[in-house]
């Protein structure tokens, strides 16, 4: 039986979904292995712990990361799965074409053992999807059809977060926003309330940079894309690290350690002040963190129950950002 957290509802959706969710990226590739009852043992920590949204791609280990969502949709299926598209191609809008799409969705209706997918989002998709009129009418279709409930948009910039809240049947984009990734909080997020758009917030730790675990000599291994995407090598270098060089975001997580309070009932961690730091703005519907271990989860869900941040906190959230972080990530997403 899930525990109780707080449940946020998205208009556009209408669904309630955890505040706080679970980003299953890791349980596919890109982070170091995972072996598969590492993978299961996540996904049940999550649930137990009562998370309800969890986001995956088709791309993450070739569909491996759909797979184990399916198996916690076949013992919970009030469990909301959202799947994203797109990545399996050359990203040029001409392949972002009402036949991929259905493709696409087939191969992850087959992943996921679903005639319906809960909500599918496009995949980061390249500037010329967003002003595509062909595409947005095909997942229309896709929606009529029942081959989903709702569609969304995973986004790279705000101007694309912005495009994506301007058509009329998107029902979330996903974003990345972090204490290293103010400048959502100017456009996006009032826009999105405004039109009843989820915000689905990713790299919220801003790939554990803000874990406070991190120092100048840490390393990863070969298959972590903290080691190969560091220059944006294998795609955007905005998901690594939030595109913050490495050395400025471990001073940067180090200047943010100070403004934890050392009381119980506050954040004592700074992945909890992070985590809370999100859970606190306005019109975020849910929060993805990624966790490789059931103890990691526990620790993300905790969150969920700490008070907001106080005001004093707040400002020295925007005092970091302001002096180290956003010359490196302001002005390019």
């Amino acid at each position: 039986m899930a525990r109780a957290m707080e449940r946020r509802r998205i208009p556009r959706l209408d669904r309630e979904v955890s505040a706080i969710g679970l980003g299953t990226w890791q349980l596919g590739a890109d982070w170091g292995d995972v072996d598969d009852a590492a993978a299961r043992e996540v996904l049940a920590a999550a649930w137990d712990g009562g998370v309800t949204f969890f986001d995956t791609a088709d791309v993450y280990g070739d569909g491996r990361s759909e797979q184990f969502c399916a198996e916690l949709h076949e013992r919970h299926p009030d469990a909301i799965v959202a799947t994203k598209m797109g990545r399996r191609v050359e990203q040029t809008a001409a392949n972002y074409s009402p036949e991929s799409f259905r493709a696409w969705n087939d191969r992850s209706r087959r992943n996921l053992g679903l005639e319906t997918i809960d909500l599918v989002q496009l995949h980061c998709p390249p500037d010329g999807v967003y002003a595509s009129d062909v595409a947005f009418e095909a997942l229309d279709a896709m929606v009529a059809a029942g081959r989903m409930r709702a569609y969304g948009v995973s986004v790279e910039t705000c101007d694309q977060a912005l495009a994506a809240i301007a058509r009329p049947h998107v029902a979330t984009v996903q974003i990345i926003l972090n204490c290293f990734r103010l400048k959502p909080l100017e456009q996006v997020l009032p826009a999105a309330r405004d039109a009843g758009v989820g915000i689905i917030v990713r790299v919220p730790l801003a790939s554990g940079l803000l874990s406070g675990r991190y120092d100048e000599t840490t390393t990863f291994a070969a298959s972590d894309h903290r080691s190969f995407n560091r220059a944006g090598e294998a795609f955007d270098v905005g998901e690594t690290f939030a595109g913050v060089p490495f050395e400025v975001g471990v001073l940067a997580a180090r200047e943010l350690s100070g403004l934890i309070a050392h009381d119980p009932n506050h954040p004592t961690t700074l992945a909890h002040f992070a985590l809370r730091w999100v859970l606190d703005q306005p019109g975020v519907s849910t929060v993805i963190p990624g966790a490789r271990s059931p103890e990691q989860v526990r620790a993300n869900i905790a969150a969920d129950a700490l008070p907001p941040l106080s005001e004093a906190q707040r400002r020295g959230v925007v005092d970091v950002y302001e002096r180290l972080i956003a010359e490196h990530v302001h002005d390019r997403w």
